[in-house]
């Protein structure tokens, strides 16, 4: 399985015939320097909420490259409207596709969606593990830290994408006690550096974390579990 990291919280995850993009905020992100053409290949992309900065570009992906849409019901209904293949979902929920297992998990964030100046109730934000040939993959989308992350450990995950910016979601700190709770073989940071507001170092998470392995990664790097 490849995992590569766009920058801010968009992450690409390929096995096989799969290519799912996670939270695809490519347009606007002042870090990305991936051209939208090179993602008409994209099967699948999964929303973790609302907020602009993570549904993204997922209109215009997904309208390239004809993937399905894996979010929550009230992002799902939104989509809907753009005449593009949509499954809702919703936290707690898990679902077997032809690719794998999804299942939505908890999130603390909002979930609004900006349409023309109005902002629409965009549910609740989630997460995602993603399993695939054997490996699982969290992607805790923007959230505070939680005491829900402890059932995570029994999820066995063997890559956790987790925030560390502060501001909006978990802080450094916060997302050392994250990886306690969740126990993951492997974390990569995300959702830093973006903006000045979430602005953090990740090589102080990476020395603050004892027990699983971190993995930073620049922009349009990759990994391989």
């Amino acid at each position: 399985m490849k995992l590569t990291y766009l920058g801010h919280s968009a992450v690409i995850i390929e096995e096989g015939k799969f290519k799912g993009i996670i939270d695809p905020f490519i347009s606007g992100n002042p870090l990305a320097n991936i051209n939208l053409d090179e993602l008409s290949d994209v099967t699948h992309i999964f929303v973790t909420h609302g907020h602009g900065d993570h549904i993204g570009d997922t209109v215009d992906i997904a309208k390239r490259s004809g993937a399905l849409v894996i979010a929550n019901a009230e992002i799902s209904a939104y989509l809907s409207k753009f005449n593009i293949k949509i499954h809702a979902m919703h936290i707690g929920g898990r679902t077997k596709f032809d690719f794998g297992i999804v299942k939505m998990t908890n999130a603390l964030h909002g979930s609004g969606i900006s349409d023309n100046g109005n902002m629409i109730y965009g549910g609740n934000p989630g997460g995602f593990i993603i399993h695939i040939s054997g490996n699982k993959v969290y992607h805790a989308g923007d959230t505070g830290l939680t005491l829900d992350m402890k059932l995570l450990e029994d999820e066995n995950i063997d890559v956790a994408f987790l925030p560390i910016g502060g501001n909006y979601t978990m802080d450094i700190n916060d997302a050392v006690k994250a990886v306690d709770f969740i126990k993951p073989k492997t974390v990569i940071p995300f959702h830093y550096n973006t903006f000045d507001l979430i602005k953090a170092n990740p090589e102080e998470f990476k020395n603050k974390v004892k027990l699983s392995n971190v993995e930073i990664l620049n922009i349009n790097e990759s990994v391989f579990i």
